[in-house]
């Protein structure tokens, strides 16, 4: 099974609900965590796991050769990126803005490009005590995460859960990451911001055909909004964790919610007992 932990935005809790889900599910089961969120993965500060591979993650770019080059602008043309300007005598590229596609050299008339390769980040690989651990890390100033958390999902098992740590948002690294999972815990707050993103996330997971379903965190008491639009949309609220000062003050030393509310507990065995029914197949419908 894949679980994708996701939401509309940053901040709502999305580390402290898998690290924790991942410590009470690798209790009876083999668990995989794996950290999609590559511009800012936090998982290992919860789970600590210990390194034993490194492997760098490389997208295809073009190589132009400038004496077959004739300058004739087609490969400008066909880039939807505008990651390729064709000057009278030169041809730039903006290397950061390449998707990788290929279609500059397929479609070169002089035979002038050929694909190269431009690394990107790291995939690192580990273990926290029964716990799998893998986790992207995308390169300072590089603006396509997609390959990277592909490369990521790479090393999913099969045979075992599988918890995927998503970005924040709703745009296409979040959409590679909860693509092709058979479950979408989405973690928001009862806050005007929390309702409106989460809208957006499951309008992302829906869109996706990924059955959902919802998790509040830091509830004061009044989530009668969250509740609402569940209700609404035939969507399960499965857990409400309360505003937690202990739990902050952990999180900030790297301490998982589940450690210092142990009696937190009940709610994530509740959730994998949800999904071991086949709750999640009754979203999908």
């Amino acid at each position: 099974m894949i679980i994708a932990v996701a939401s509309g935005k940053g901040g709502t809790g999305k580390t402290t609900v898998a690290s924790s889900l991942a410590l009470v599910a690798a209790e009876k089961r083999e668990v995989l965590f794996l950290d999609c969120d590559v511009e800012e993965p936090n998982g290992h500060i919860m789970l600590k796991p210990h390194w034993h591979k490194k492997e760098t993650v490389r997208v295809p770019v073009p190589e132009i050769n400038r004496e077959k080059c004739t300058f004739c602008g087609t490969c400008a043309e066909v880039c939807a990126f505008h990651a390729l300007v064709v000057l009278p005598q030169e041809v730039m590229l903006l290397p950061t803005m390449c998707h990788g596609c290929g279609g500059c050299w397929h479609f070169c008339p002089a035979g002038a490009i050929s694909p190269g390769w431009r690394e990107i980040g790291q995939v690192e690989e580990g273990s926290s005590g029964k716990i799998g651990f893998v986790h992207g890390r995308l390169n300072v100033g590089e603006a396509i995460s997609p390959p990277l958390i592909q490369a990521v999902k790479e090393r999913i098992r099969p045979g075992i859960l599988n918890i995927i740590d998503a970005p924040p948002g709703t745009s296409c690294p979040v959409v590679r990451a909860v693509k092709g999972a058979d479950f979408c815990l989405l973690v928001t707050e009862p806050t005007p911001f929390g309702l409106h993103d989460l809208e957006l996330a499951y309008e992302m997971a829906t869109g996706l055909g990924v059955p959902c379903g919802v998790a509040v965190n830091r509830s004061d008491g009044d989530d009668s909004s969250i509740r609402r639009f569940c209700h609404n949309n035939n969507i399960p609220l499965l857990f409400q964790l309360p505003q937690d000062r202990e739990v902050a003050r952990g999180y900030a030393r790297g301490i998982p919610a589940i450690e210092v509310r142990p009696e937190w507990k009940e709610h994530f065995l509740a959730l994998l007992a949800f999904l071991e029914r086949g709750g999640y197949a009754r979203c999908a419908n």
